[in-house]
């Protein structure tokens, strides 16, 4: 038990400061990628929290992690220091829009819009099996798609496969930790045949 409590403390971050915070408007966290992943994770955008730390999904009430977790597409918890060991499971990470903001909702749609057209070069590039998008309403706005639901989507970039999540944050009280999870878990079957 000892070597647990240990090893959480070294993958814990710094808490940034109101200064560290400010700073991090608009800057990028980056992107953990390679070529042939199983599956890209592809958030909206770093909050600022994030892009102070360096490390995706790390702002405290992110449920992200515990719902990779739960959902059995990790044998462990991670922590966001540990964000680049998705590498090792054959995922990734990266948003739709690059720079860093409070809220997501301070994103416009012409700026989801060329997200999704920087997003296709990256998928054209490293040719992920599946890109888990983390965010039904960006994806709509960002693919044009008004009318997309939760899951799998018809439509492709490529080979890659477009799977649609709900984004795990905590201020998305759609989803408590266990829907997150059943609905993440969906993607276990689906990587596991080629």
């Amino acid at each position: 038990m000892a070597g647990v409590l240990v090893n959480q403390a070294m993958n814990r971050l710094p808490k940034p400061s109101k200064a560290d915070l400010q700073a991090a408007y608009n800057q990028r966290v980056p992107d953990i990628i390679g070529p042939n992943l199983k599956i890209l994770f592809c958030g909206i955008n770093a909050s600022i929290y994030s892009a102070a730390v360096g490390h995706h999904f790390a702002r405290p009430g992110n449920r992200l992690w515990k719902t990779l977790h739960q959902s059995g597409l990790t044998d462990r918890l991670l922590s966001p220091a540990e964000d680049r060991t998705l590498l090792n499971y054959g995922y990734g990470m990266t948003n739709i829009v690059a720079r860093a903001t409070a809220r997501a909702d301070e994103l416009d749609n012409t700026e989801l819009q060329q997200g999704y057209v920087d997003l296709v070069d990256k998928i054209t590039q490293y040719r992920p099996q599946w890109l888990a998008i983390l965010g039904i309403t960006a994806y709509r706005v960002a693919f044009e798609q008004r009318q997309a639901k939760i899951g799998r989507q018809t439509t492709q970039i490529g080979d890659t496969k477009i799977w649609v999540l709900p984004n795990p944050s905590g201020l998305n009280a759609h989803y408590q930790l266990d829907d997150l999870a059943s609905l993440y878990a969906e993607l276990l079957p689906v990587i596991a045949t080629p």
